[in-house]
């Protein structure tokens, strides 16, 4: 298989697990930027996350025209992904949705902010980005450049953006890790929510924690373990390449004690010495 083959195939796998997950319903999306190209990007024509198939996979550019003639509908918001791909060179799979456990943090003065170990990698600061402050009344839509743009903007370095009563985008560093980043938001809000409830202060990752996440390697060997755990739930195990390579492990050094019969060992050919020079 080729280096593309395993992009569009990681990408199928995505948007089943984003479905099945519950990340992405009827709507959302998630799209890879193009290894031969950076200025193209691969995202489905407009389905279903979970009904999404290699043969619903289309290239487009930056500003969101196909490479090719297509005849099926595409997704209105997929300036969402060209405007972030655009300002972010280092960012290669997008995925905008929905959900509705990070809509409170979009339309009050509470952050989202992590609290979770595993929503670490969303990063220090996650922006709330609303489309009325520059293009007044509107459907909340992104569907030209210019509001894509915009919430590029306000995303600026950060890893997700909430738009406001309407969802979210993330980016990251590979298809897999913005599934990651996109799974464990709505699941970081959701403990949020119910420590609020509870009452008193709440205590989440420190800045530390925080920059120990985030220089952690995209796809490393360790976090193939939920790749493969997300698409076996979604019914697309057989879809799975082959995990990265581990990080060798050195083997236990032996115990100091098992060197201890030796030394007994010696013990009495010293004594038989001292016996004769008696």
């Amino acid at each position: 298989m080729s280096e593309l083959d395993d992009v569009l195939r990681d990408l199928v796998i995505a948007n089943r697990i984003l479905g099945h997950e519950g990340i992405c319903d009827a709507y959302g999306h998630i799209s890879v930027r193009s290894p031969r190209d950076p200025k193209h990007y691969f995202i489905s024509v407009s389905r279903s996350p979970e009904l999404v198939t290699l043969d619903d996979i289309i290239e487009c550019t930056l500003d969101g025209r196909p490479i090719k003639d297509e005849k099926r509908s595409l997704y209105i918001e997929r300036h969402i992904h060209g405007a972030i791909y655009e300002s972010r060179p280092e960012v290669m799979g997008v995925v905008h949705s929905h959900a509705l456990d990070v809509l409170p943090f979009s339309i009050s003065p509470t952050p989202l902010r992590p609290v979770i170990h595993s929503a670490g990698q969303l990063g220090h600061r996650i922006p709330v980005w609303d489309i009325a402050e520059r293009f007044g009344d509107t459907n909340l839509l992104v569907s030209n450049m210019a509001q894509g743009r915009d919430l590029a903007e306000r995303l600026a370095g950060d890893r997700a953006v909430l738009m406001r009563g309407h969802g979210f985008a993330a980016a990251g560093r590979s298809v897999r890790e913005v599934v990651r980043l996109a799974v464990n938001m709505p699941r970081n809000a959701r403990v949020l929510l119910d420590a609020i409830r509870l009452g008193g202060p709440v205590k989440g990752l420190q800045p530390g924690e925080i920059d120990n996440r985030l220089e952690m390697r995209p796809d490393g060997s360790e976090f193939f373990r939920a790749w493969e755990y997300w698409a076996a739930r979604a019914g697309c195990s057989d879809m799975l390449g082959a995990p990265p390579r581990a990080t060798p492990t050195p083997a236990a050094a032996p115990a100091s004690r098992a060197a201890a019969p030796a030394s007994r060992a010696a013990a009495p050919k010293k004594a038989a010495a001292k016996k004769g020079r008696r």
